[in-house]
């Protein structure tokens, strides 16, 4: 598989490539399935529906890998929290986390998630030998950040009260999720996933000392224990928003670090220094114009062809980018990356 090559920094006739959220809301076979199924839960709990849209974009724009169709609040939601989405507002928990006591209230949920197991298993059988299937948890900031918000958040008021004025409970929760993240990871790669990832979208809401304690240092803990176990699979990191600690994240048993767009890629390069292979970066809004586009991948190619690399997007692709586009994307990079 070139995508885990290119993870392991082994030789590879190209760049391979795939974006994050590609399995969703731009492609018009989602939006049927969708109306076909309705509720976004039931989707990701329904292992038929999750296979056949993990594998969309693999058929419509033939990217080096697949990633699992979930959301990162079905492990929190198994532990114990009411999740609903709401129109217009998102995922909404209605008993969110605030003392250490609710958090002792919370069941282990790793073993709970049958039906995201189910549908790893669906997609590894009819995907094509040739193509990574990439499984992936929140990182437990993040979900942390969620169960105690209750919702999604612009300035993270109650978790990072927590931070500072309650921390000892605060990481009685991170250390709890920690554990169950390990446990989900380790089941979607028992049940067929050849990589796994740890989505840390919210480690930009922490100035750099809290970042390190509260989130990376537990993302590090989970890639330790996903190595030591299955040190064939890869491991990938993509923390949004701190790419000025970047000299400070190529410690770990981690194999590839994620960047977002707002990290010039020169700096990224130069930092990891071929330590880890990068993934990353173009603007995900880009994609609304195909010289915008392919302005990006000549420069981010340039830049990256003597680098360890994965091209993907700087964060996921938005709802109403236009398909053809994304179908671009992928071929212009295939063609632009060739040894």
């Amino acid at each position: 598989m070139i995508f885990i090559d290119a993870c392991f920094k082994k030789p590879t006739p190209r760049t391979p490539i795939w974006m994050m959220r590609q399995a969703g809301r731009c492609l018009p076979e989602y939006r049927e399935v969708r109306k076909r199924v309705g509720n976004f839960i039931d989707m990701t709990k329904n292992p038929d529906v999750v296979c056949e849209v993990t594998l969309q974009p693999v058929e419509r724009f033939d990217v080096d890998a697949a990633i699992l169709f979930s959301d990162i609040l079905n492990l929190p939601m198994e532990m114990g929290l009411n999740l609903r989405f709401e129109a217009g507002v998102g995922p909404i928990f209605d008993n969110p986390i605030s003392t250490s006591e609710d958090i002792d209230k919370l069941t282990p949920a790793s073993d709970k998630l049958e039906y995201v197991y189910e549908g790893v298993s669906k997609i590894r059988e009819k995907l094509d030998p040739s193509k990574a299937l990439i499984g992936f948890a929140g990182s437990p900031w993040t979900i942390a950040t969620y169960m105690v918000e209750g919702r999604g958040s612009k300035q993270y008021p109650k978790i990072k009260r927590m931070v500072y004025a309650d921390p000892d409970t605060l990481h009685k929760l991170l250390a709890f999720n920690t554990q169950e993240t390990i446990g989900y990871l380790k089941n979607q790669i028992k049940a067929g996933a050849n990589a796994v990832m740890v989505f840390d979208s919210w480690g930009g809401a922490l100035e750099k000392e809290k970042f390190f304690e509260f989130s990376w240092n537990y993302m590090k803990k989970i890639a330790s224990s996903i190595k030591k176990e299955y040190p064939n699979i890869p491991v990938i990191l993509f923390s949004k928003g701190v790419g000025l600690y970047l000299e400070d994240m190529v410690d770990g048993e981690f194999d590839v670090i994620g960047i977002d767009w707002n990290t010039p890629i020169e700096y990224a390069a130069n930092i990891v220094n071929n330590q880890k292979t990068i993934q990353g970066n173009m603007d995900p809004t880009r994609l609304y114009s195909q010289e915008a586009t392919k302005e990006a991948v000549l420069h981010i190619a340039d830049v990256m062809k003597d680098k360890h690399h994965i091209f993907n997007l700087g964060h996921g692709i938005l709802p109403d980018t236009p398909w053809e586009n994304v179908k671009y994307f992928v071929d212009l990079v295939k063609e632009t990356t060739k040894r």
